[in-house]
Formats: structure tokens, C-alpha cells, sequence
């Protein structure tokens, strides 16, 4: 599936901090969870400095909850170096589906990478933006073997073709025809081609997995495994301190 773009870099980015945090209480209650602190520096300035690594900055933040202190701590580091656009969701937080829909105009034109402010890893981006250019999906999404409640399912081709909650047994499967998918935990790391915008049909607050789920029949959206790298979740505050064991 040829998209758009011929040139196979990426350079521009949207990292996901307008979240409530709710998890990570007693810090949300007064800060958003994108400044939480990991060894010194604030995961939000360490995914900046992560994506610098791979020449990745133009970035666009999308910021809710205590989204003011996101715009200062930018404001006051220029940035990290890198240049920002705020997507300002401050009236409604719009969740994964809607955040990225409301960016639409800053991310146009070219593929782009997605990524969620609570993650930190050392997957070698280079890499999967080389596999993102070599199928040419619509989406390449990164997963690893790791043991969750939640899962994306893939055929034997890497293409997503289903969901499941191992806790609740719901399952949802989007490509028919799949005898023995493969259960993958989602890394919260994205590389988008904008050909997806015009297909997006919801409105408001909606969720990206669902957004894949309903194009998973009709569109090629793949799955890259990075099990070999490090990464975490920090989602609650003793996810935090072993983030900062992890990454030091």
C-alpha cells in the first residue's frame, strides 16, 4: 500500500500528555503526569530528548489536564530544544481517537510517529521506521511479548486483525479468516500515514484502538515487535521508581 511521501524519514511527531493521570495519584492531583519526574528529568522532557535522537523535532502535544504547567515547563526549557505545537484540548479531553483527529492540521502531508508521554523505551526507532517504509500500511504499531490484560491480535503477516481482554474474555476480531492470531501487547508507539485522516468517521472523545479495530477489515495496519527492548508503562507511581532503575 503505497501511501504518501516517497522520502523515508520521519521528522515530525505527536506525543500524547493531555491524560488524567488518574493512576498516578497523589502527583495528578496537583500536576499532570507528562511532568512526573524519572531520575532528574520529567518524562515528557525524556521522550523529547528520546525522539532528538532520531531527528524527530517537530512535535505536537496535545495537553487537558493541568495542561498550563505542560505550556510552562516548555515554555521555560524553549522546548528542549525541539519546536512544540500544543493542540489544546483543555475544554474536553478528546482520549487517543479524537486527541489525534484535533491534530489533523499540524500533522498532515507526510508519516509521522505517535507516542504516549508514559512510555519510556530504547526501541530503535530507526528500525521500525525502516519496516513502516519498507510494507507501506497505514499504520505500523509497536508491540512486544509482554504479559498485559489487553492485546492486539495478528495474522501471520504482522497485519492487525483483532483485540482481546484476557480478564473479561471480550474479544473482537476485525479481519475474518485468522485461525491462530497472535496475541501482541501494544507499546503505546505509533507510525501514522496521514491517508488515515479522511477516514476517520468518529466524533469527540473516541479511542485509537477502536479507530484501528473499524479500519483493520479494509486497511493493512501492521504490528513491529520490539521485544528485545527495554520499556515501561510508568502508569503508577511505583512504576515510576522502577522506571528509574531502568533508565537511569
Amino acid at each position: 500500500m503505497n501511501h504518501s511521501a516517497s522520502s523515508s524519514s520521519i521528522t515530525r511527531a505527536m506525543i500524547f500528555a493531555a491524560g488524567l493521570g488518574t493512576r498516578f495519584r497523589p502527583w495528578t492531583d496537583l500536576h499532570p503526569k507528562a511532568l512526573a519526574i524519572v531520575n532528574g528529568k520529567s518524562l515528557l522532557q525524556r521522550n523529547i530528548e528520546y525522539l532528538q535522537q532520531y531527528g524527530i523535532r517537530d512535535l505536537v502535544i496535545n495537553i487537558h489536564h493541568f495542561g498550563e504547567q505542560i505550556r510552562e515547563a516548555l515554555s521555560s526549557n524553549n522546548g528542549w530544544g525541539s519546536h512544540i505545537t500544543i493542540s489544546d484540548e483543555t475544554e474536553q479531553v478528546l482520549e487517543t481517537g479524537g486527541g489525534l483527529k484535533k491534530a489533523r492540521p499540524y500533522l498532515e502531508g507526510a508519516p509521522f510517529l505517535l507516542m504516549n508521554v508514559d512510555i519510556l523505551t530504547d526501541l530503535n526507532l530507526s528500525e521500525m521506521i525502516r519496516d513502516h517504509f519498507q510494507h507501506r500500511p497505514l499504520a505500523t504499531l509497536a508491540v512486544t511479548d509482554r504479559t498485559t490484560s489487553r492485546y492486539f491480535l495478528f495474522d501471520e503477516r504482522q497485519r492487525l486483525c483483532g483485540w482481546r481482554n484476557v480478564k473479561t474474555g471480550e474479544e473482537r476480531m476485525a479481519r475474518r479468516g485468522t485461525i491462530f492470531p497472535v496475541q501482541k501487547a501494544f507499546s503505546g508507539i505509533h507510525i501514522i500515514d496521514p491517508a488515515i485522516f479522511p477516514l476517520i468517521r468518529a466524533e469527540g472523545k473516541f479511542s485509537i484502538v477502536d479507530l484501528y479495530l473499524d479500519l483493520a477489515a479494509s486497511q493493512e495496519i501492521r504490528g513491529y515487535d520490539h521485544s528485545h527492548s527495554r520499556l515501561i508503562d510508568v502508569g503508577r507511581p511505583e512504576s515510576a521508581e522502577e522506571a528509574a532503575r531502568m533508565f537511569p
